[in-house]
């Protein structure tokens, strides 16, 4: 299942507490203090890691705690450090602070580490205060709590090209073309049900990393369709392709799809309509006559790339263009 977002509850580790003890042996009555210090607690430390695709196990276990510290003992005994929690991420996941909504890190590297929180630190044995005012002293500090927060998780895709567009317009068939990812593909519209990553070996020299993204329909902000919840995934992309479908031009006109997707880009994120976009028709196979091709494509300001993701015609020109710019 793929999960993108989830909410857990991470606290680390409190700080053992100091001992109070005073030695005690055969012929030495009177021995000093020699209570141990408290050990500090665990720390949570979170890692990326490539191998895993979705947030998926932070879905149903929703608090994480480190081990606290122990307590220290007689004979000048520290406590045993607690231990550290590990919470392995996604390449790709923003962890922020749920209540303030600050970014506390962004997973951007495969094994890129980060402590979140910090464990408490322990508390002083009564031997840490014997002076000679006071040689018997009968107290010892508590360990300090260690850090508590809630945090939110959202994975966002790192690729260098996003393929955006309408439900049903042959989004997965593209990636399936051009990658050996292999996306669900029907007639019918939300096939695509969650993002597909995969990579591009052009012409076995330069690789990419291109990402479908399921379908964006007007009024998508509203909650219609799938809503805007899979747009985060363009977010980090270099390139867009603007996937348009020219073989029913009774439902939708390719300017009017590419405005209505755009206005919904708006409405979610402006930033990512800075992004450079790559306008492309698509299913020109089943056209009967493809002069109608070049009267829709005027009406863009900008090269219109023409394509069938079933054949495969006009992918290579699509290609070198990614690649050129990228």
């Amino acid at each position: 299942m793929f999960i993108d977002v989830a909410d857990i509850l991470v606290k680390a580790g409190n700080g053992g507490k100091g001992c109070v003890s005073f030695r005690r042996e055969k012929y030495i009555p009177r021995g000093g203090p020699d209570g141990g210090d408290g050990s500090k607690g665990g720390d949570i430390v979170v890692v990326a890691d490539a191998h895993l695709k979705s947030l998926m196990d932070y879905q149903y276990k929703k608090v994480y705690k480190a081990q606290n510290g122990g307590a220290g003992e007689g004979r000048d005994r520290y406590g045993k450090k607690g231990e550290d929690i590990t919470l392995k991420f996604p390449v790709g996941t923003t962890i922020s602070n749920k209540e303030t909504g600050e970014t506390i890190v962004d997973l951007i590297e495969d094994k890129q580490e980060f402590v979140i929180l910090r464990g408490g630190i322990g508390g002083k044995g009564n031997a840490r205060f014997a002076n000679s005012v006071n040689q018997t002293p009968y107290y010892a500090q508590p360990g300090l709590p260690g850090e508590e927060m809630k945090i939110h998780l959202e994975l966002k895709l790192i690729a260098d090209v996003g393929i955006i567009g309408l439900p049903n317009i042959g989004k997965s068939s593209l990636i399936s073309r051009v990658t050996n990812a292999r996306p669900k593909i029907a007639d019918y519209e939300f096939t695509t049900l969650v993002p597909n990553l995969g990579v591009v070996n052009y012409k076995n020299d330069k690789q990419f990393v291109i990402a479908d993204v399921p379908g964006i329909i007007e009024n998508a902000h509203l909650g219609q369709g799938l809503g805007h919840q899979f747009l985060r995934h363009v977010e980090r992309t270099r390139v867009l392709i603007h996937l348009l479908d020219v073989s029913d031009f009774k439902q939708m006109e390719p300017k009017k799809a590419y405005d209505v997707l755009n206005n919904e880009l708006s409405l979610y994120n402006k930033d990512i309509l800075e992004k450079k976009q790559l306008v492309v028709f698509n299913k020109i196979d089943v056209l009967h006559d493809r002069s109608i091709l070049q009267e829709y494509s005027q009406e863009f300001d900008t090269k219109v790339f023409f394509i069938s993701a079933v054949t495969g015609e006009g992918i290579e020109e699509l290609m070198t263009e990614l690649v050129t710019y990228l």
